[in-house]
């Protein structure tokens, strides 16, 4: 089975990329999803969020205050790794459990999307690195389009490493400006 990590900036598409390869039958497993799954109520990891930002951290009915942390994370350094020292050896776990069931299953392919792929030493892993991007421009109109503030927006991209670096290591990169059709082009020429 060959196994694609698949990277890139905020508002790069990710997403976009992520649905183009289920439409054509590929596995993927998405750590934003898996992160979001190990916020839920109840959830251990939860609990030490809870316990490391304080209890206003989760709302009357236990769900975590996403936007409230965001705001503690993406300004301090410190904070954000240290919620990173909670979720990423629990995302990372799960998702290397999801490669090893569907290579006993036998798929052909299967891709992992991490945002914070190589600022987690994870690109060892995997047969061939897809990075996304487009240009600031659009990047910065994407998250615009998202409601972001300008320190959101900031805060969010100072937390990744630049879309260049990513690129420049990356075994195949995706240029996103264009529409959904050139996108999907650029990608079946990888995955076929």
């Amino acid at each position: 089975m060959k196994v694609y990590g698949l990277t890139g900036g905020v508002g790069m598409g990710k997403s976009t990329t992520d649905k183009l390869l289920r439409d054509h039958g590929v596995a993927v497993v998405d750590t934003d999803l898996i992160a979001r799954q190990l916020v839920e109520p109840g959830e251990p990891a939860l609990a030490e969020i809870q316990a490391l930002f304080g209890a206003d951290i989760v709302d009357v009915e236990g769900r975590l205050r996403r936007k409230m942390l965001a705001r503690l994370v993406f300004a301090d350094v410190n904070a954000r790794k240290r919620l990173e020292n909670i979720l990423h050896p629990r995302i990372q776990r799960i998702w290397q459990e999801q490669i090893e069931t569907w290579r006993a299953e036998g798929r052909p392919q299967a891709v992992v999307v991490i945002p914070l792929l190589f600022e987690t030493k994870a690109e060892t892993r995997f047969d061939a690195i897809i990075c996304v991007a487009c240009s600031a421009a659009t990047q910065l109109r994407r998250l615009e389009a998202r409601g972001w503030s300008q320190d959101e927006i900031e805060h969010r991209i100072r937390a990744q490493w630049p879309a260049e670096k990513k690129m420049e290591l990356a075994n195949y990169v995706i240029w996103t400006e264009g529409d959904l059709d050139i996108h999907a082009a650029q990608l079946e020429r990888i995955i076929a």
